[in-house]
């Protein structure tokens, strides 16, 4: 049987409605019958009497109709479609240079690598540095706060004008686009406000959430057919496990791992929850692959990533359900809403694992929650050198009424015992914290949070007035009845506090060697200085000067560059940074020998 012509397809497709369905039967049919001659699975080799040549990545005849021939358009669209299906399915897919943007928390950055990487395997290979310049727009938003919203809308506002005035933006020499962009919203906003964004005069033609991204290339070619692009469903497995990030940083000494996704606490002032998902963590075997080629490739630490992060439990290898709730521990005083349906590899055997298997390379985690801070986790972080001693410990609030309308499973004095804990198990643990302005907080409340931050003297700290989220528990149960000004006016008030306290943390650190992880040049003074981050996550700058190796005695001194490890005698603190001078070019396990040489000698003479 011949295969159905251009022409007699085109000749149909214009014909007036009344008889376009009558004609259409016909050549249905004969589409019918040669698509089943020709087809063949996805997974399958095209028979011999096929060559091979005729056959593309979609496993469908270079020649054969596809659905877009079927599509309802204009008689100009639709012939000018059936003569782009004459050309390969790879000709025919928009292939645009993409501009990126991303809001947010960290957790966000290393999505977009993510987005990134999905789109290079679909063959969109070009990055550019400006949304001029761009034919593909992506912007990876943030539901947290109502300010993250806020700059979101402003970037919308200017990509439509990019659309909308792409011929006299080119003709002005404004943009560099062989054609009107395609905006595509990622991330936290794309759950929450996916009808609002939509809807908002044909600003956005993709909407995408966080559990979609490998959706992302067919919805863009759902834009090429006039249709709106949008997937938001949330997923209890997808953790993009299989997929290796496109590194936005090129050639940097540190890297993000993200190793869980979604979170089950369920805060009644978060819209995490919501935004995306139920946690779910990606099995061991495939984190430590990736932390293993970043180590081919230099990186020196590694953040591990995730809503919820020392809730990680990877019970993939197991073959059968335990109890719930065994042997999962949590902070002694503290709760949980959720149950543990099945109980695999916490968070400290993961932690385990990639500390011992790169005894080179520096890790840590964020964002954590207080109830998952079990003993064993502790120790394993006071006795491997490669663990940072920095614990970020979101309070929230420093009220135990407070806390408990925050749903947040602990009381004020429970997350005092915990810190005692923590400063028992590791004495010189740096520790950081997040804090809110709760709505319904009295100022009797507040004064709690005040002290706590006094109390506990963090090194570092989030501060934010707080916003309501829709659908949340806040937004469903309380009201938003602190006025604005008072917010603020708290806020400041936690900033000043705050930056009393840490003074005398960063004080403390003078007289004391730091093991420092050069990252760059200081800004301030990029000729003369260096910056770079302690173990305890604090700025250190020193001054550049040739130095000797620790572990090559026999080479001469040199400068020390990016991606050193170098030991720093600090000599002077802000409330921000430290400042230090150099001593020597060493590794990472070397500087923790030497520390400790020195730490036996010492109770040997005391």
């Amino acid at each position: 049987m011949a295969t159905p012509s251009l022409s007699s397809l085109t000749s149909i497709i214009t014909q007036p409605r009344h008889t376009f369905f009558h004609s259409s039967f016909s050549l249905i049919s004969r589409i019918s019958s040669h698509l089943r001659r020709i087809h063949r699975p996805f997974s399958a080799a095209p028979t011999a009497a096929v060559p091979l040549s005729r056959f593309h990545a979609h496993g469908v005849n270079s020649d054969a109709l596809t659905l877009r021939h079927f599509i309802p358009q204009s008689s100009i669209s639709a012939v000018s479609d059936v003569l782009l299906d004459a050309l390969p399915a790879s000709d025919v897919l928009p292939r645009g240079r993409i501009y990126h943007e991303t809001y947010g928390c960290q957790m966000n950055v290393n999505d977009m690598e993510i987005v990134l990487a999905i789109m290079k395997k679909s063959g969109y290979n070009d990055i550019v540095e400006a949304p001029e310049s761009a034919e593909i727009i992506f912007i990876n938003t943030c539901a947290i706060r109502d300010n993250a919203e806020q700059k979101v809308w402003q970037r919308l506002n200017y990509f439509w004008f990019l659309k909308r005035q792409w011929k006299s933006n080119v003709a002005q020499g404004r943009s560099q686009s062989v054609r009107p962009p395609k905006v595509v919203v990622l991330g936290c906003m794309a759950e929450r406000l996916k009808d609002k964004i939509l809807d908002a005069d044909k600003m956005v033609d993709v909407v995408c959430g966080p559990d979609a991204y490998r959706d992302l290339p067919r919805l863009l070619e759902e834009v090429e057919y006039g249709q709106k692009g949008i997937n938001t469903l949330l997923s209890l497995e997808e953790t993009y496990a299989d997929i290796n990030p496109v590194r936005i940083s090129k050639n940097s000494i540190s890297a993000f791992v993200s190793i869980m996704r979604g979170c089950n606490n369920m805060c009644s002032f978060c819209i995490v929850p919501f935004t995306r998902g139920r946690e779910r963590s990606r099995p061991v075997d495939s984190i430590v692959r990736e932390v293993g080629e970043l180590f081919k490739e230099g990186v020196k630490e590694v953040t591990l990533l995730g809503q919820n992060v020392n809730s990680y439990n990877d019970a993939s290898g197991l073959e059968e359900d335990i109890e719930p709730g065994t042997n999962w521990q949590l902070s002694e005083g503290f709760s949980s809403i959720s149950k543990v349906k099945t109980m695999g590899l916490r968070f400290s055997d993961l932690l385990d694992r990639l500390s011992s298997e790169f005894p080179e390379m520096r890790f840590r985690y964020t964002s954590p929650h207080p109830k998952d801070f079990p003993d064993d986790l502790l120790y394993l972080m006071r006795d491997r050198h490669n663990i940072c001693k920095s614990i970020h410990m979101p309070a929230q609030s420093g009220n135990s009424l407070v806390l408990e309308r925050m749903r947040r499973g602990y009381t004020r004095e429970a997350y005092l015992e915990l810190v005692q804990k923590i400063r028992t198990i590791i004495p010189d643990v740096a520790l950081t914290s997040d804090f809110i302005c709760f709505c319904g907080e009295t100022e009797e409340e507040f004064a709690d949070t005040l002290s706590l931050i006094k109390a506990v003297g963090y090194d570092m700290a989030y501060m934010f007035a707080y916003s309501m989220r829709e659908k949340t528990h806040a937004h469903r149960n309380y009201t938003d009845d602190v006025p604005e000004e008072v917010k603020q006016r708290r806020l400041t008030e936690m900033i000043e506090t705050f930056r009393e306290s840490t003074g005398q943390r960063y004080d403390s650190q003078i007289g004391t060697t730091q093991l420092v992880l050069v990252d760059g040049p200081n800004k301030r003074a990029p000729d003369t200085e260096l910056i770079g981050k302690s173990d305890k996550g604090h700025r250190v700058v020193f001054t550049i000067l040739p130095l000797p190796d620790r572990d090559n005695i026999d080479e001469k001194s040199r400068n020390p560059k990016v991606g050193d490890f170098v030991e720093v005698r600090i000599m002077r603190s802000t409330r921000a940074s430290l400042f230090g001078e150099a001593l020597a070019i060493t590794k990472l396990s070397s500087f923790y020998k030497v520390a400790e040489g020195e730490a036996v000698l010492c109770a040997a003479r005391t």
